[in-house]
């Protein structure tokens, strides 16, 4: 006798239960989504990354805007100094100009009373050297003595110095001059000669072409002798060719003039071109009879070659019939080979159609459906 008793469910079955549950449903989501399946996506990564790269830029953001400032606190601070120190450039150049003029005047030089010929400059005093000091004392006893004597010595030797130089240039002069004379002299010399040199060559000139004109006119009369002695020959050997041509058996026509006989053991006779008067009647018969024999020959190989065209072409005919009858024999069997060829398709058809019916009639008879297929693909596992 079994009782039935309310026994409390444990809570961590269930809970257990329910977290395989839901992570199957997360794995069948996860592995049935075409997207993931297909392009294979961890988002869990990809937002990582995104994060990362968000974090990143805004890193480098913030590092260029601190650089940006700092730059620019930079470019202030060396703008400042540059300012400052072209300040103490300008106070610095105020105060030396001030300094010079205040404390390095020249008129308070030691060398005042020469450049500035004593204006403004103190009065040397050999007595008042209690008033002036050793220190601001321009002239010393002594100084001066002889001072005439040794201007005059000196404006001597300049005068010297100045007439030996002005002598130097006209001996300079004088000899530039001489030069210049010996020069043109020579110039005018070679000037003269080079005139004597052209007139002698003017005139060997002058001789070679009277020279050359009397050896022309020699040569142009030798030339003219010559050309009327030929011209003499010429009219002579003219008259007698004309007098042998009236007086030779070429116009009084003799025809035995035409023939002579040929030298050698066997006589015959030759004909003379320059002679001949034409051929004679027996001549005449006997080239006639030669050209009908000729023409009877000829006619007769004409006879022969039609004859000959003839048989050739009963033969090519006769070629051409035989390659005919060839051609038919040789379509009749392959007519008949495609007739046993559709005949043999035929009976292979018949055959593959029997035995398609038998695989689908007797050996596939249980086709799957479309719920076989269905089943499958249908779980995580």
């Amino acid at each position: 006798m079994m009782f039935k008793l309310d026994v409390p469910v444990d809570s961590r079955a269930v809970q257990a239960v329910e977290r395989r549950r839901a992570a199957e449903a997360a794995r069948h989501k996860r592995i049935f989504s075409t997207r993931n399946r297909v392009l294979g996506l961890d988002t869990r990564v990809l937002e990582q990354q995104v994060a990362e790269r968000r974090n990143r830029e805004e890193v480098e953001k913030q590092r260029d805007l601190a650089l940006d400032t700092l730059r620019v606190s930079i470019d202030q601070m060396v703008l400042g100094q540059q300012r400052e120190e072209e300040r103490r450039r300008r106070e610095l150049a105020q105060e030396l100009v001030q300094y010079r003029a205040l404390h390095q005047r020249a008129e308070d030089s030691r060398d005042a009373d020469i450049n500035y010929k004593r204006q403004g400059a103190p009065e040397a005093n050999l007595s008042g050297e209690e008033s002036l000091g050793p220190a601001s004392m321009q002239v010393f006893q002594g100084e001066g003595v002889g001072e005439e004597e040794w201007n005059r010595f000196q404006m001597e030797l300049t005068e010297r110095t100045l007439r030996a130089q002005r002598e130097e240039r006209q001996r300079k002069e004088s000899e530039q001059k001489h030069k210049e004379l010996l020069r043109n002299m020579e110039l005018v010399q070679k000037d003269l000669r080079a005139v004597q040199l052209e007139a002698l060559e003017e005139e060997c000139k002058r001789a070679a072409c009277i020279a050359l004109k009397s050896y022309n006119q020699a040569q142009v009369d030798e030339r003219q002798e010559r050309e009327r002695q030929e011209k003499l020959r010429q009219e002579g050997e003219g008259m007698k060719e004309v007098w042998h041509m009236v007086t030779s058996d070429l116009l009084t026509e003799c025809p035995e003039a035409a023939e002579r006989k040929g030298e050698g053991s066997v006589e015959a006779l030759r004909v003379l071109p320059d002679r001949w008067k034409g051929m004679g009647p027996k001549q005449l018969s006997a080239i006639y009879k030669q050209r009908e024999e000729q023409r009877a020959e000829r006619e007769a190989q004409r006879q022969l070659e039609r004859q000959r065209e003839l048989a050739w072409g009963l033969q090519q005919l006769e070629q051409n019939r035989q390659q005919v009858e060839e051609e038919r024999r040789l379509r009749e069997l392959e007519r008949e080979r495609r007739v046993q060829l559709d005949k043999y398709n035929q009976q292979l058809a018949q055959e593959q159609q029997i035995h398609q019916q038998y695989l689908s009639k007797q050996i596939y008879t249980n086709r799957p459906t479309s719920r076989y297929f269905t089943q499958f693909n249908t779980s995580s596992r």
